[in-house]
């Protein structure tokens, strides 16, 4: 071995020792998890409830940042911009992670390239409801009725390029549908207006959808999910009502700066599944109507990678952007 190659192996262990000792040491002071949306949604329960367990066996205390903003970038960059040390993590979901780089043309993060992941924590599907006032019952009903006047059913989301938006246009495309969108500020207004009768269906996280559900003043035809939702188990999934393979969920996951060396993610991992794993904090992230996950780093950072390019196929064909 020349020398060079020596001391490059020598540097080579002294980094690894380096890095074991920090994971060893780690962490040696309160660990902040940014949720890059405003306090009160779901992401923010999410994260509130994991960081609650973590918080309790870890050995320092898990504080929530509320970083919200122009579409979840503004908390997203602040991750990106941190010190690879563990001490900054972020609260990723479907829309800063996947969607956003579908439909802005410009970014200042690369969701692939600046971000560790550590793990999916929560995922749950959209459902397509409508008001049950309209006399279909089934989502073939649904398809039959909107293709008989192309163009004069509309639906609403939570904006444009928003996740919800993308999913019914990626439905729309599988079904020959023409529809015209309507965007609104949030779930909860786009909800309103579909009870008043101003727009036709909305896909509808599970929180927003299920308590007129239960009072019977929505209707569900589907969920978007690969298989049936333990919250709502009774409604069929788009996929087995005649589209095969239709597989759209929303996800959150933690994530950290890139270059956040691999004992310190490890450390993480091992903490955070196990709080998704407790039986306590299960059934809270349950009654947030959430499915917990908790899969490795390597499978959440190939699980990313496809997101984004299934989202990207939607956006360019149904041409969604966002300056």
């Amino acid at each position: 071995m020349t020398k060079a190659w020596k001391s490059f192996a020598f540097a080579c262990a002294m980094a690894l020792g380096i890095a074991a000792a920090e994971a060893d040491d780690y962490p040696a002071h309160p660990i902040k998890l940014i949720v890059p949306y405003a306090p009160g949604g779901g992401a923010d329960a999410v994260a509130r409830i994991i960081a609650k367990r973590v918080s309790e066996t870890i050995g320092q205390p898990m504080v929530i940042e509320n970083r919200g903003g122009a579409g979840a970038i503004i908390g997203t960059e602040d991750v990106h911009k941190a010190a690879p040390d563990g001490y900054t993590l972020l609260l990723g979901q479907s829309g800063p992670i996947s969607i956003n780089p579908a439909v802005y043309k410009e970014l200042p993060y690369d969701p692939e390239k600046d971000f560790a992941p550590i793990t999916m924590t929560t995922a749950y599907p959209y459902i397509l409801v409508i008001s049950s006032k309209l006399p279909v019952k089934s989502l073939q009903d649904f398809v039959a009725m909107v293709k008989a006047k192309p163009g004069e059913f509309n639906y609403g989301t939570t904006g444009v390029g928003a996740a919800n938006h993308l999913v019914t246009e990626l439905f729309a495309s599988k079904a020959g549908l023409k529809m015209t969108h309507v965007p609104y500020r949030g779930t909860a207004l786009a909800v309103t207006d579909l009870l008043a009768g101003q727009v036709t269906m909305v896909f509808a996280d599970p929180v927003s959808a299920l308590p007129h559900l239960q009072s019977g003043a929505l209707r569900a035809l589907a969920v978007t999910s690969k298989e049936r939702s333990s919250v709502a188990p009774d409604v069929p999934t788009i996929a087995e009502s005649g589209y095969p393979g239709f597989d759209a969920i929303a996800w959150h996951g933690i994530l950290a700066p890139a270059r956040t060396s691999a004992p310190i993610i490890a450390k993480l991992h091992e903490e955070i599944v196990a709080a998704l794993k407790d039986p306590a904090t299960e059934a809270l992230l349950h009654a947030q109507a959430m499915q917990t996950v908790g899969d490795t780093p390597g499978e959440f950072a190939t699980f990313i990678h496809n997101d984004i390019a299934v989202w990207k196929a939607v956006a360019t064909q149904a041409n969604v952007s966002v300056k």
